[in-house]
């Protein structure tokens, strides 16, 4: 992975990490027209463009988990794409921890397209 698609995946979790007052520096990393896929309500929704994620993100601020941590247990880089698998910890999840997986889409640096998906524990790439 280039030097600067490593940045982007790095700055994305640091941004995801420290919530809303990280919202323009969250969304400087995606294109335009980026799609975000993600299951945060129960279901898979898919935002399409900036507009969209950042009323997604906004929605997520509201409501930010307490004292959360969030590792990044394995990349996996694949041509443009690069896979993250991660634990974020959080005495407001149950059992104090979830797992996940984002695929990135980097294009120019920046974040085309992202698919968040949640793991269970027995799951892995």
């Amino acid at each position: 992975m280039s030097k600067s698609g490593n940045e982007t995946v790095n700055k994305f979790f640091a941004a995801m990490q420290t919530g809303a007052s990280a919202e323009e520096e969250m969304m400087a990393l995606f294109h335009d027209d980026a799609v975000y896929i993600e299951p945060f309500t129960g279901k898979v929704r898919t935002h399409n463009g900036k507009i969209e994620i950042r009323t997604c993100m906004h929605d997520g601020w509201k409501y930010p988990l307490p004292d959360m941590r969030i590792e990044i247990d394995q990349l996996i880089v694949e041509g443009h794409e690069v896979f993250a698998q991660w634990t974020c910890y959080s005495p407001g999840l149950p059992g104090g921890f979830g797992k996940g997986e984002n695929r990135f889409t980097l294009k120019d640096g920046l974040i085309s397209r992202l698919e968040t998906k949640i793991l269970g524990p027995d799951q892995s790439r």
